[in-house]
């Protein structure tokens, strides 16, 4: 999704259109002093503010940690074979129905390669999807909703007159909404049909903004596909960033301009997302890892649009691609007599819409574009849109309602239009040369794209829009250049096939190997099965031939994390490490102290209301909602029986519930104000501990080890810690490296400087090792305790947090369950998969 919500391919327009939905309620100051954002929903970035500054600084070092080494251009889509196993694919939109159509035309390719494929967006399109042929999941959200919010609000910055109406509390409810619908959309059965359903990987644009969180949890692949450039380049700007002038050297602005608007996000919807993330048993996302999570982690990026329109950047790394525009199949279409008449009158005609935008003056408009069509002397086609654009009759201009774009830009000389994705790539296709006149958002991006392949003028801002602008637009189109320009953008379309070339891409980036069944090869595994020295990746069939079979001990199954996402707190230096470390342990200190005083009295006030009763006072207060409605197996369903059986309230009385004893009640008061203390006392001495015994220990240790790449080092990979065994190891990889790097730096560094540059590199080599024994030293020393205490941290944090997990064992297990009792076997067959079993066991014994 874009800015425009034009950004489905060959869209119609019915469509809806408007500012991005997916704006953001950023920090006041921080936008004030990184830009101004426009009318246009486009931000103004100011290359001078700090956070600019800091960006360019790391720019380098970032570029190398992310991108190194970079691809040849352009990379070569290479051949890639269909999926050896059926997935089940969630695929996560958060937009406009012109975001959804293009996911439409994917999801039917994805079918053909026999994968099932789960549609999970607004609940408005679930006809729209359903007569595509595709699953559909409600994730809630209102898009009319969201954009009505960027209408009053363009940009990022919402209007006093939006705060005290409480807007922005009701967007972030809505976002939080969306993010708890996303979720459920990887593990909830079919709503209509209730058919189990547990996504095998994930597929999503990425305002939908769940993706990469969704896949942490469950352990499956994410990949993004999106219709306009969101990774870092130096090859242009954020399509939704304006750069003011500046001494910033322009490459290196315009990748800034990327990390100032993810910086802008996360500024809006950073504490929404870790809320929700709590609530799925993930931890929080530090703030310095948020903007930039998705390019630190190296997600898949598909991006929609023809490279012959847009090249892919040199300095994109090879899990980006660029594939082609998402072209549905062509409606059928049977125009009305007077259309047909119409173009049979005369020349080609110029076709002029501007979708669902809706202007404030629609006679305005409508009168400067009649005055253009007669000046530049053409006969025209002009779209009424939602404006109602009618003007007064001509034999030359044809005021058309709904008309397919595929169908109708064949039979059009030229294209002017408001710059949606899909439009301009309708137009391109069919070689048209196009006049883009952008409204808000991504659509300047689009025509500057165009102007730049010559295939149309520069793009004419609405607000500059007028009869001289129009005219000389439409002439440009006319010119044999422009014609010229578009005609080979044309050819080089015709040999694309976007979508086919996205369903490659997906299936290329897939970890096939991680996936397969260790038993059924031809399946995805979603277990994994320890005994001894065993360890063994099932799918769903295997495990259900398995236990039916009494050959599996249940208790040892896991859950299989195909794709594990780990993301570490990066540090720069000891200092800032420390430092940050520090303010967090004592923010979080803070925050409890002031829970030992404000829960109590929170209590007591509850405790003192005449609504509350005894047993209300005895049930302790739940953390928040139940995660999902998950399935339960008849294990945990009996043991929750029992106990609902075995414990019964101490009773209070005859009339107890209506008017409970004072005494007693005052008891009661009493023992939950006691509670709140000692749980905000357990918070406080946790976070103590925490803090000095693991976080400022590991981010100084971190901090030390990452020294040595300031002067071109590049610190050693031991992997993330993710239990009390890994960060064992961690630490003690650490240790000894650390150690011995440290002091035989010292004699190594200035030799090898000395070989490669002389004296000059020996003086070099010895400050290298200097520093080097400085910083290693101690990262090694400090390392030996913070990071097994990291893990034991973790481990005792992963015991707690089972909510999650045993949601995702509950789905699996009951939709392992459907798809063994769907699965046609002989008995030969499951004698095979037996045997297979065994022999995998008795060769690991011996």
């Amino acid at each position: 999704m874009g800015a425009s919500t034009h950004s489905g391919i060959g869209e119609e327009q019915v469509e809806g259109s408007g500012p991005p939905p997916y704006s953001l309620v950023a920090d006041g100051g921080l936008v004030a002093e990184s830009g101004n954002v426009q009318g246009d929903g486009r931000i103004d970035v100011n290359l001078e503010s700090k956070i600019a500054r800091t960006l360019a600084k790391i720019i380098d070092l970032q570029q190398e940690d992310i991108h190194n080494p970079p691809p040849e251009y352009i990379d070569p889509i290479k051949q890639a074979t269909s999926c050896e196993f059926n997935l089940s694919i969630v695929i996560q939109i958060v937009g406009s129905r012109g975001d959804v159509q293009p996911f439409i035309a994917l999801g039917n390719a994805l079918q053909k390669h026999g994968h099932r494929v789960r549609i999970a967006t607004h609940d408005v399109f679930a006809d729209f999807v359903h007569e595509s042929g595709l699953e559909f999941f409600p994730i809630g959200g209102d898009p009319a909703e969201l954009m009505a919010f960027m209408v009053k609000n363009p940009g990022l910055i919402p209007q006093m007159k939006t705060l005290r109406a409480g807007e922005v509390q009701r967007k972030q409810a809505m976002v939080a909404t969306m993010l708890d619908g996303c979720w459920r959309s990887c593990i909830e059965d079919d709503p209509v049909t209730q058919q189990p359903f547990v996504a095998d990987a994930i597929i999503a644009n990425p305002p939908s903004f769940a993706h990469v969180h969704c896949a942490q949890a469950l352990g499956v692949p994410v990949h993004l596909m999106f219709t306009m450039p969101w990774s870092s380049t130096k090859a242009f700007p954020h399509p939704l960033a304006n750069l003011n002038p500046s001494s910033m050297d322009p490459r290196t602005a315009n990748w800034v301009s990327y990390g100032v608007v993810e910086w802008l996000t996360w500024q809006g919807l950073g504490d929404v997302i870790n809320r929700w993330r709590v609530s799925i048993d993930l931890e929080p996302v530090p703030a310095t890892e948020g903007p930039s999570l998705t390019e630190t982690l190296k997600i898949p990026y598909t991006y929609c649009w023809s490279p012959a329109l847009v090249p892919k950047p040199r300095d994109w790394p090879g899990h980006i691609d660029v594939c082609g525009f998402f072209f549905r199949d062509p409606p059928s279409y049977s125009p009305p007599s007077e259309l047909r008449e119409f173009l049979q009158a005369g020349p080609p005609p110029v076709y002029i819409g501007f979708g669902s935008i809706v202007v404030d003056d629609p006679q305005k408009l409508i009168d400067t574009v009649v005055i253009a069509v007669v000046r530049a002397g053409v006969r025209a086609i002009i779209s009424k849109g939602w404006s109602g654009l009618v003007g007064s009759p001509n034999p030359n201009i044809y005021y058309i309602d709904d008309c397919p774009h595929e169908w109708l830009f064949q039979h059009v000389a030229a294209v002017i239009h408001h710059g949606g994705a899909g439009t301009t790539a309708c137009g391109l296709k069919n070689g048209r040369p196009t006049a883009i006149v952008p409204f808000f958002g991504d659509q300047p991006f689009w025509g500057n794209m165009v102007a730049r392949a010559g295939a149309g003028p520069k793009p004419i801002p609405f607000s500059t829009l007028n009869f001289q602008t129009l005219t000389a637009a439409i002439q440009f189109c006319l010119t044999p250049e422009a014609t010229e320009a578009a005609r080979k953008l044309a050819i080089k379309m015709q040999t694309e096939s976007g979508v086919t070339a996205a369903v490659e891409s997906f299936h290329r980036n897939l970890p096939v190997d991680k996936m397969r069944c260790s038993l059924m090869p031809n399946q995805v595994a979603v277990w994994r099965y320890k005994k001894g020295k065993a360890n063994l990746s099932l799918s769903n069939a295997a495990v259900q031939i398995l236990i039916e079979h009494q050959r599996l001990d249940e208790k040892r199954l896991q859950f299989h994390l195909v794709n594990p996402i780990i993301i570490e707190h990066r540090r720069w230096d000891p200092l800032t490490g420390m430092l940050a470390a520090a303010t967090k342990t004592g923010s979080s200190m803070l925050g409890s102290t002031a829970d030992m005083i404000y829960n109590p009295y929170k209590e007591y006030k509850r405790g003192r209301s005449p609504n509350t009763s005894a047993r209300a006072l005895q049930a302790p207060a739940l953390p928040g909602r139940p995660l999902s409605r998950e399935p339960s197996s008849s294990r945990i369903s009996a043991a929750d029986e029992t106990n609902s059986h075995n414990f019964r309230a101490p009773s209070v009385g005859p009339g107890s519930e209506n008017g409970p004893d004072e005494s007693r009640n005052g008891f009661l008061v009493a023992g939950s104000m006691l509670g709140a203390t000692m749980k905000g006392f357990g918070k406080f001495t946790g976070s103590y501990f925490k803090g000095v015994v693991v976080d400022i220990p590991h981010a100084t240790a971190e901090g030390f080890r990452q020294v040595p790449r300031l002067y071109g080092e590049k610190p050693k990979d031991y992997g993330g810690v993710q239990d009390w065994k890994s960060g064992a190891i961690v630490g003690g990889r650490n240790f000894v490296d650390g150690m011995t790097d440290g002091f035989t730096g010292l004699f190594t560094q200035p030799v090898n400087g000395a070989k490669e540059e002389g004296a000059l590199g020996a003086v070099k080599g010895f400050a290298k090792g200097t520093i080097g024994l400085a910083t290693k030293v101690p990262s090694a020393g400090l390392g030996l305790v913070a990071y097994p205490f990291q893990g034991i941290t973790k481990s005792i944090e992963a015991a707690f947090r089972t909510q999650s997990r045993k949601a995702i064992v509950s789905a699996r297990l009951k939709d392992g369950y459907y798809e063994a009792s769907r699965m046609q076997m002989t008995d030969e067959e499951r004698r095979e998969i037996l045997h297979s079993f065994d022999r995998f066991f008795h060769s690991s014994d011996t």
